[in-house]
């Protein structure tokens, strides 16, 4: 095979070679990370069957064999059977020499911060909270003159007058409750940061749900054991858990399961607000087999007041992306009817460390 091994090695993004037959020759590391499926398992196998690609792409490829050219595909989702799809840009190349041995290079988009997403409304967007957390203030204040004007009245009255009463009551705790969630995004402390194990974290947050909100739920673990610590808030990050299996518990009234996933990807890198760059190559992934997300909101979810349920106040996820971002990760989504997963992408600790030593802030 004509490689230069410590070369291919070396390669940071994922890649392929591929014999005339599509038949995976060879796996360089970042290829195994990225597919989450070792070099034993890859090689031998056919590259479509392995390597899933939104787009067909076997004709492009057999023509670009024949004519000894490149074939670039921009903008396709990849993943495989041990990962969940992400967008990248595809490069396939003849191997000089090679016989008609091709290699693929797997170039994923570096993830955007969501800071930037919004940069241009933030001003806005925290003008209107701040108007958001004024009003909840002051609606507060006669809700609760409201709420006890109502018990009053219901001490003179009869069992079917009571009915009406009680729904005051009922819907009054309820605006106070929604307008505390509101309030809630203004007061959140600034994280205190430090090495956090992420799988302690995630069974406290399993065994709470297990014995309340998700007691009809089975759950089922597959974490990465050596997975190093991140750097985070603990009881935040433990917030962030909670608030994502209680959303997982909703979806699947009837009962479901929920699977919790750790993995390391030394790809994945994310662009901060000011064009640097910071790695969060630690994954969680919680997955349910809920009826998924109703189509046309995946993209904006993770917005405050946008919700997939019927009077949902559309706050508990925009409070967990807040809480992520603040701590320096990501959170995505992918869902389809049957399973929906949400994707935490955190740093490292060591990582964290490192850039601030060095001025990467």
């Amino acid at each position: 095979m004509i490689v230069d091994q410590a070369l291919w090695s070396s390669l940071p993004v994922p890649a392929l070679m591929i014999g005339p037959d599509d038949r995976i020759l060879e796996t360089n590391p970042a290829a195994e990370a990225f597919l989450n499926l070792s070099a034993k398992a890859l090689t031998g196998q056919i590259v479509w069957d392995m390597v899933v690609i939104d787009t067909p792409l076997e004709a492009a490829v057999a023509r670009a064999r024949a004519g000894q050219a490149p074939l670039f595909v921009n903008d396709v989702d990849v993943g495989s059977g041990e990962r969940a799809p992400m967008q990248s840009t595809l490069q396939i190349a003849p191997l000089a020499g090679g016989d008609g041995q091709m290699i693929l290079m797997i170039s994923p988009r570096e993830i955007a911060s969501r800071m930037t997403k919004v940069a241009s409304s933030e001003k806005a967007a925290k003008t209107a909270i701040g108007m958001a957390e004024m009003l909840a203030h002051e609606i507060k204040n006669p809700l609760a003159g409201i709420t006890g004007a109502a018990q009053l009245l219901s001490m003179g009255l009869s069992n079917g007058d009571l009915e009406l009463t009680d729904l005051i009551v009922e819907e009054s705790r309820r605006i106070v409750k929604l307008l505390e969630q509101v309030e809630q995004f203004g007061n959140l402390r600034p994280p205190a940061l430090k090495p956090v194990n992420i799988h302690d974290v995630l069974d406290r947050a399993r065994k709470s749900a297990q014995v309340g909100y998700g007691a009809h739920l089975t759950f089922i673990e597959d974490y990465d054991p050596s997975l190093p610590t991140t750097m985070a808030d603990a009881d935040q990050l433990l917030q962030v858990f909670l608030n994502l299996l209680k959303n997982a518990a909703e979806a699947c009234k009837g009962g479901g399961v929920v699977r919790l996933r750790t993995f390391y990807d030394p790809s994945l890198r994310m662009r901060r607000a000011d064009g640097s760059h910071a790695r969060v190559p630690l994954q969680v992934e919680i997955t349910d087999d809920g009826p998924g997300l109703p189509p046309g909101i995946a993209d904006d979810i993770f917005e405050p007041f946008v919700s997939g349920r019927e009077n949902g106040t559309g706050l508990g996820l925009a409070l967990v992306s807040k809480l992520v971002g603040d701590g320096g990760g990501w959170i995505s989504v992918n869902s389809v009817p049957g399973q929906t997963t949400f994707r935490l992408s955190l740093p490292r600790a060591a990582d964290d460390a490192a850039l601030t030593s060095s001025g990467d802030t």
